[in-house]
């Protein structure tokens, strides 16, 4: 499919709303007929210029808020977020639809971020999506000076602050890119934010003035249900069984997503495992067989994150609880993002206590020991004093654990603190580009016999594709060669480690290495300071978000919908389906007709509240009589509350 992109006028057309102008490009481009929720909102204020933060829950379309205001603007969208899978993602989709887009992120070669620079500067991009990784480097910030930008959107907002649970230093550069952009609206868009991180996220994006719009988080499709037990495995299990179709389960540890997929696989559940650990290539495979369906369940570490997109994922479990309400949110949300009925559910024991209090000391060791880390990372990288600023090393984290006597969960903390604190940046997942040197000659290749037919497919693409093969390492971009050969990444993989087994080339694979940049001249140890703002005040937060978490696993009279959308600000009654509101309905059979059809009116008012059309089965009245589900929808429609439109039902405007 191919559109010509339409002529870019700076105002609306003689006779024609501005929200038709954006209709019409939804329509031609995305084949919606209307917006949803806040989306015609914030696209009439990002059109108009003006700073906007945009909540939004995960599924809520956030891509529309950006790039329909960008595609009716002249000039050029510049996105900044820290998902490459997700980027790579939205690029191909955007040139699918015949939109210009390129992205520029770590793990590219040099040429390749000037190529899409170059042009993004020649007027070549709709949309360049950028890490915030790359915002701070010289070539980035010289060269977006001269690019014709119409709006700076920066997905996963809540990263640039420091009270949110995800912060990430590079998000802090943005700040630098504004002031590079003089008069470009900028536009914030996250899933997760407490009240506090809202107000973050607009100082220190500098917003003009406070505008923000925000989307209920409720998820009326999704059952929040937490189980007290001692014996998560059978607990697992029994769950699995009694809900069908596709699931993630979320433990906490690398080494338990293998036992546990290794567990359900001899109950006779299909089942994957992922984490941070895998190569890119296992971690690319596992997932596309997942999404696919060819796997039921995922197993994974919290790294299964941020733009995994599978709408019919029916169940996902916690086995063990995470640090925040945000991760469990965002992680539970990745069910039934198809409006369908999914479970959220929570395995919860007597000594998920204590290990969740544990993590306070290891996310926060003491201030000497921060200190003492500085002095072993200096002397392991032999970064002698008032040395070493603006210097890269990479950091063999297992190693120096190993030679320091260190245990890498606090050594990490430590390391991060530094971070905050501006003496170095650590960044723990720093991807190499993959590489590849001929280990014979061309004339010898020549000679070569017994290559599969995927082998020689490969070697052809390479040599076509790449020059100087033979005389040094060249970077690889496994996709760009699959596409050249007309294979997949998977077979692209398998044929260069076949060929280099059989020593015709070495090729290294890309992966993921810590780095530290020293950002100023190594101090003396003594001299290295945590102020309250890094150390006191986060280490305050860490423990107010355990303490929700905590709350949330253990109590027994809030609704759980209810809990955590109080958490983030979004007051709502009672969802009626979580297990703490059908054990209250099942301990009071004894409610009137008229009572359980007041309640169930309000449920089903919320249910329509998103302004779509609801099929009848959506309309739960679990423990109520059948009798007073009758009568709350005679009421709905009585009341002019509703309409019934081709047998479905709306919310009357």
């Amino acid at each position: 499919m191919h559109h010509e992109l339409p002529p870019q006028p700076s105002a609306a057309p003689t006779g024609e709303a501005p929200d038709a102008r954006f209709l019409q490009l939804l329509r031609t481009y995305w084949g919606y007929t209307a917006f949803r929720g806040i989306q015609a909102d914030i696209i009439r204020s990002v059109a108009a210029g003006h700073d906007t933060l945009g909540l939004m829950p995960t599924g809520g379309g956030k891509s529309i808020t950006f790039q329909v205001p960008a595609l009716a603007m002249p000039g050029l969208c510049l996105v900044v977020t820290p998902l490459i899978a997700l980027m790579k993602d939205q690029v191909d989709h955007l040139r699918h639809l015949g939109i210009t887009a390129a992205a520029v992120y770590s793990g590219q070669t040099h040429e390749e971020q000037l190529k899409h620079l170059d042009n993004a500067v020649l007027g070549g991009y709709k949309f360049l999506y950028v890490s915030p990784e790359r915002l701070a480097t010289p070539l980035f910030q010289n060269k977006v000076q001269r690019m014709q930008v119409s709006l700076l959107t920066v997905d996963e907002a809540h990263c640039i602050s420091q009270w949110g649970y995800d912060f990430r230093p590079h998000y802090l550069r943005i700040a630098e890119v504004r002031r590079l952009l003089p008069g470009v609206p900028v536009l914030a868009l996250t899933a997760t934010a407490t009240p506090q991180v809202v107000a973050d996220i607009q100082e220190r994006l500098h917003f003009a003035q406070p505008c923000v719009y925000r989307m209920s988080f409720e998820r009326s499709n999704l059952r929040y249900v937490v189980r007290h037990t001692e014996n998560k495995h059978d607990e697992l299990l029994h769950i699995l069984q009694c809900v069908p179709g596709s699931a993630i389960v979320y433990t906490r540890s690398r080494g338990g997503t293998r036992q546990v997929a290794e567990q359900l696989r001899a109950a006779g559940i299909e089942a994957l495992y992922y984490h941070a650990g895998l190569t890119t290539v296992d971690k690319d495979v596992r997932q596309r067989t997942w999404q696919s369906g060819r796997v039921r369940v995922m197993v994974a570490t919290n790294a299964f994150g941020m733009g995994i997109d599978k709408p019919d994922v029916r169940l996902v479990v916690h086995t063990d609880l995470p640090d925040s309400l945000e991760a469990y949110f965002q992680e539970a949300g990745r069910a039934g993002r198809d409006g369908h009925t999914a479970f959220a559910v929570l395995l919860y024991n007597k000594s998920d206590h204590s290990k969740l209090m544990r993590r306070v000391p290891e996310t926060f060791p003491p201030r000497d020991y921060v200190r003492r880390v500085y002095e072993d990372v200096t002397s392991f990288l032999q970064v002698a004093e008032g040395e070493g600023e603006g210097r890269t090393y990479e950091f063999e984290l297992e190693r120096f654990c190993r030679v320091f006597h260190h245990f890498p969960v606090p050594a990490v903390s430590a390391l991060q603190l530094l971070t905050r604190a501006g003496y170095i940046d650590y960044r723990e997942e720093d991807e190499n580009t993959s590489r590849l040197l001929f280990l014979v000659t061309r004339e010898q290749l020549y000679h070569v016999e017994g290559l599969s037919q995927m082998e020689e497919r490969v070697l052809n693409a390479v040599m076509r594709t790449y020059g100087g093969i033979f005389a040094d390492y060249v970077s690889l971009d496994e996709s760009r060669l699959a596409a050249a050969a007309q294979l997949t990444a998977e077979q692209v993989y398998h044929a260069l480690r076949q060929l280099t087994l059989r020593r015709i080339l070495n090729y290294v694979p890309r992966k993921r290495v810590p780095r530290i940049t020293f950002t100023q001249r190594r101090v003396d140890t003594c001299y290295v300071q945590l102020d309250t703002e890094v150390y006191d005040r986060r280490l305050e937060q860490y423990k107010a978000r355990i303490d929700a978490m905590l709350g949330y696993a253990t109590e027994h009279d809030t609704c759980r919908s209810r809990y955590l959308l109080h958490y983030f600000g979004d007051d709502s009654a009672d969802c009626g389906h979580c297990d703490v509101c059908r054990d209250a309905q099942a301990a009071a059979p004894s409610a009137t007709e008229a009572e359980q059809t007041a309640l169930l009116v309000q449920r089903y008012l919320r249910l329509l509240a998103d302004g779509q059309l609801h099929h009848p089965d959506e309309f739960r009245y679990d423990g109520l009589r059948r009798a007073a589900h009758d009568a709350a929808l005679r009421h709905l429609l009585d009341e002019g509350l509703a309409v019934l439109r081709d047998g479905r039902w709306l919310r009357a405007r």
